[in-house]
This record gives structure tokens, C-alpha cells and sequence, in this order.
């Protein structure tokens, strides 16, 4: 991994995990001014630094996968069109912890696809239980109309997933054209189940 994501990945951890600089620079072995220097992306640390700050953070910063990241981001933010969650999830847990976009990257993807499928189970769930709360309530129910009640619920949720079937194709593609330019991801209106 290198700067400035190694930096970053660092002072992530380290407030996950809830130590100070000086305290992980204790742990290390090293000062605290290199802690500070690693963080802001001013240096690139050495072997033995990266070494001590994998095991004290548990996270493999020697690891250098970036011959193959650009596929692993485009693979989870396609994966999104579909919200085929088992790609994002299986990139993001296996590949994790070897880079530090895969890491942030693969967690809004994530949060997409879970709140792309809450929205669906729950526009589902209401065309599958107001009907029948609608005929319990009224059983001889008769709106006039030429078509039954059942296809007006079928409609009713028919017709919410064009567009969103459209926004999820254009965040996937977007999502995966800004990963591989180096831009930042935008998933607007995702619920943050992964943080």
C-alpha cells in the first residue's frame, strides 16, 4: 500500500481501535512524530515500521495488490447494477485488507446494494400484504374498475422499479468509471449498515 491511502488506512485503525498516536507510537516502537508524519502521508515508512503497525493495527499493510485492484473496484461497483450482493461481499472480506480503496470502496458499495435491497423487500412486502389487508378489511370489494385489485398492486410496484432500476445501472457504471480514474465514489442515499 502506498501514500497517502497507508496514511489514512493508519489513522482509521488506530481510532478503531482507540489509540492515540503517542500510544500506537509506543506500541511501535517509534516516535510519535512518525506516527504523525506516516498519517499525513509525509513519508513512507519502513519495513519494520509497516511490520509493527500491521501486527499492533492487525491489518497486512505490506501487501501490495495493486496489480489487480482496478479489476476488484470495477467487479463490486458493477456488481451493484444487479445488487448482486455476493461479489461485493466476497471482493470486499477477502480483499480488505490489502487495500485501503478496496476497503472504503467495497463498504459503500455494500451500503448501496443493502439499501437498493431494503427498498425492494419493502416495496414488495407492501404489494403482498395491502392487498390482502385491503380484501380482509372488504372482501367484496369493487372499485369499478376493469382490472382487479391484484393488478393494480402489481402495477404499483412494477412501476417504481424502472427508475430504479436506472439509477442503480447509472451508479454502478458511474461508480466504476470514477474508481478506475481515481475519483471519488458517490452512492447517494445509502443507509450505512457497513461502517
Amino acid at each position: 500500500m502506498k501514500q497517502p491511502e497507508l496514511g489514512l488506512k493508519v489513522a482509521e485503525l488506530r481510532q478503531i481501535k482507540g489509540l492515540t498516536q503517542e500510544q500506537l507510537a509506543e506500541t511501535c516502537e517509534v516516535s510519535p512524530r512518525t506516527i504523525q508524519r506516516i498519517e499525513s502521508g509525509e513519508v513512507d515508512p519502513r519495513s519494520f515500521t509497516i511490520n509493527s503497525l500491521s501486527k499492533t493495527l492487525d491489518f497486512e499493510f505490506g501487501i501490495n495488490d495493486l496489480d489487480n485492484e482496478g479489476i476488484w473496484l470495477a467487479a463490486m461497483h458493477l456488481s451493484s447494477i444487479l445488487c448482486f450482493l455476493p461479489v461485493s461481499l466476497g471482493v470486499w472480506a477477502i480483499k480488505k485488507k490489502h487495500s485501503y480503496k478496496v476497503d472504503k470502496q467495497g463498504k459503500a458499495a455494500l451500503n448501496f446494494q443493502f439499501t437498493i435491497l431494503l427498498g425492494l423487500f419493502a416495496l414488495g412486502f407492501c404489494v403482498m400484504i395491502a392487498p390482502i389487508l385491503l380484501l380482509y378489511a372488504n372482501p367484496e370489494i369493487d372499485l369499478g374498475l376493469p382490472i382487479g385489485m391484484m393488478e393494480i398492486f402489481l402495477i404499483c410496484f412494477t412501476v417504481p422499479l424502472f427508475p430504479l432500476g436506472i439509477y442503480t445501472f447509472y451508479q454502478g457504471i458511474a461508480n466504476t468509471i470514477r474508481s478506475l480514474n481515481d475519483q471519488e465514489i458517490r452512492y447517494p442515499f445509502s443507509i450505512k449498515f457497513v461502517k
